[in-house]
């Protein structure tokens, strides 16, 4: 199929490192991180002893709606209020019709902390009153929530294919878009903490104590984080300054469970996949947004793939200041390849001080600035799901 370039008319995130585009753009230009200590823990557990990326005052916010409320639903409530997107939303659905604007969520766990709320208080073997809404209890609940808030009509879809989901959500909107089957496209990213995530990574002996620190040597696992990242997609001929997905790569090894293909052949798959659609060679492009877990085996491949595949690309990690978002990941890391590429930045690898020996020439450390073009993202998930976003600022397309 030929490359429409969608162009990506709005977008924010809420994370660790703030609410909103600025808020981030500023932590990329200070290489400042929102790892903190982990304090969330279920009633009457003690905290894992690790670190987290987690959202502040997210307690203290208003109910999401009247009807359901859960800390993701607080998440995407709070992410819609930011950078105006609310309104470049309502803008959008008053141009081309509620049924010609589609939804699709990527996300890993859902509403899943409700579902451990509601076990933990069972009532004669029922959940409680207060969590019976079957929104709470299944993957679509969120994106279904989410359409009815916004008013969106048209095709809904909610993908789970752990970590690379939010980054799949980019390409699925792009197929939408390229059918015709919608004329603007909300793509969303969320993922809030939960136990079932902390301490199931931590079963895997995946959590790192310390903060995470992807690609260094010494790296012993990864940092939970919790994140909602929005983005609009429309037809450019729309939206002529704004910036573009050129190119989805996707692919699927299903080597492992939870390991990748000792030689990233699914990865490498789905960056081939995406510069054959865009029509570009890796030397084209500036800057790599790495995946970058902070997990031993992972980044190993990793390294070795960029190295070997984009040579010379300067590259960095950025779940050292967010943590892994898991389902959420791939729009995160979206919305903050578009940053680098709004404000010229080259976003650092924060906590990794002695790099892989494959990667370390191309393993940005420090914040640098310099005019960007284009960009590329990684997601890779387990059961070898991987996603590569192609990027470019409106000029560069």
């Amino acid at each position: 199929m030929k490359p429409a370039f969608p162009a990506i008319a709005a977008y924010t995130a809420v994370s660790a490192l703030g609410d909103g585009v600025d808020a981030h753009a500023r932590a990329l230009r200070a290489g400042m991180g929102g790892l903190r200590r982990n304090d969330y823990a279920p009633p009457g557990q003690p905290p894992l002893p690790c670190w987290i990326g987690r959202v502040a005052g997210l307690e203290d916010d208003p109910p999401a709606d009247g009807t359901v409320d859960t800390r993701l639903h607080r998440l995407l409530a709070r992410a819609l209020r930011q950078d105006g997107f609310a309104a470049r939303l309502q803008a959008a659905l008053r141009r081309h019709g509620p049924a010609r604007v589609a939804l699709v969520l990527g996300t890993s766990t859902a509403n899943i902390e409700a579902s451990e709320q509601a076990y933990r208080r069972l009532e004669d073997g029922r959940l409680p009153a207060d969590l019976r809404d079957a929104r709470l209890h299944h993957l679509d609940g969120p994106a279904q929530w989410l359409a009815a808030r916004t008013g969106i009509a048209g095709p809904r879809y909610t993908l789970s294919t752990a970590c690379s989901a939010s980054a799949k959500a980019f390409a699925l909107a792009a197929r939408l878009l390229a059918a015709d089957l919608a004329d603007a496209v909300l793509v969303a990213g969320a993922d809030s903490l939960c136990a079932s995530t902390l301490y199931g990574f931590n079963a895997l002996e995946l959590v790192d104590a310390a903060p995470c620190r992807p690609f260094d040597r010494a790296r012993a696992g990864l940092s939970i984080g919790e994140a909602a990242a929005l983005a609009l997609l429309c037809r450019a001929a729309g939206a002529a300054d704004a910036p573009r997905l050129l190119a989805c790569g996707e692919s699927s090894d299903a080597h492992h469970l939870s390991a990748p293909h000792p030689q990233g052949t699914g990865a490498l798959r789905a960056l081939e996949q995406a510069l054959q659609a865009c029509g570009l060679r890796a030397g084209d492009f500036d800057y790599i947004n790495l995946h970058g877990t902070g997990s031993r085996q992972n980044d190993a491949v990793e390294a070795t793939l960029v190295a070997q595949a984009l040579p010379g690309v300067a590259a960095s990690a950025t779940k050292g200041a967010t943590g892994h978002t898991l389902g959420a990941a791939g729009a995160l890391e979206a919305v903050l390849s578009l940053l680098a590429l709004r404000h010229g930045v080259l976003p650092a690898s924060l906590g990794c001080t002695a790099p892989e020996a494959a990667i370390a020439p191309q393993l940005v450390q420090e914040p640098r600035e310099r005019p960007l073009r284009r960009a590329l993202s990684f997601s890779f998930g387990f059961g070898g799901s991987n996603a590569c976003l192609a990027l470019a600022g409106a000029e560069a397309v």
